[in-house]
């Protein structure tokens, strides 16, 4: 058998156009039938790295950030709604809402990949924030999340006080801001090609083919 696709996806747990990116692209393998034929790996990328760690009000925060009126942030969120739905993904906004820091869920998004867990724990922390309305920024909701996927909990989050696990996670996000990567999400397939944004479902089984074509030419 040829060697894997290796797709890297820059994202963070708090933006919700990255788990509608990797819903249609998980999609687009199934529909493939390429789910044997692909290996995945998360990359840490924060929307928001000088959040402070009780956050701020969703609302007010993406105002500030990008000027966008109630009525646009409404109708933005209730095309991600929609989306969501299609895709068997639920988006929960609410009034008190909160934008969170991210960094720690990276750090234990990193000690998932040792036990082939990445996936389901990136999974765990996007619905927290984004279905069940808790803060991935504290260590009771990460805790939960290491659990449900069969992490060690204790274990990893001591990882949170390791200065070298804290300062692996800003050199990789280093790393892909210094390729260009400016926006997420962006699906980086053997890094040799990549596209940013939640595509449909078609685009990336194009791209996905192209990718495999090259792979075993």
């Amino acid at each position: 058998m040829a060697n894997k696709l290796k797709i890297d996806i820059v994202s963070d747990v708090v933006c919700p156009w990255c788990i509608i990116g990797y819903k249609r692209l998980d999609k687009a393998i199934k529909e493939l039938g390429l789910e044997d034929q692909i290996e995945l790996e998360w990359q840490p990328f924060e929307l928001n790295p000088n959040m402070p760690i009780e956050g701020q009000n969703l609302r007010e925060h993406i105002a500030e950030k990008y000027g966008s009126t109630t009525a646009q942030q409404e109708e933005s969120q209730q095309r991600m709604i929609d989306a969501g739905a299609e895709l068997g993904f639920t988006f929960d906004y609410f009034e008190e809402m909160r934008m969170a820091n991210t960094f720690d869920a990276h750090i234990l998004l990193e000690y998932a990949k040792d036990f082939g867990k990445q996936t389901e724990l990136k999974m765990q922390l996007i619905k927290a924030f984004f279905s069940e309305r808790k803060n991935v920024s504290k260590q009771s909701v990460l805790k939960e999340a290491l659990l449900k996927v069969g992490l060690n909990a204790e274990e990893a989050l001591k990882r949170l006080d390791s200065e070298e696990a804290r300062y692996e996670v800003r050199t990789t996000q280093s790393y892909w801001k210094n390729l260009g990567v400016n926006s997420v999400p962006t699906v980086v397939f053997d890094r040799k090609s990549a596209v940013t944004g939640a595509q449909p479902v078609d685009v990336f089984k194009q791209v996905l083919l192209e990718a495999m074509g090259k792979q075993t030419s």
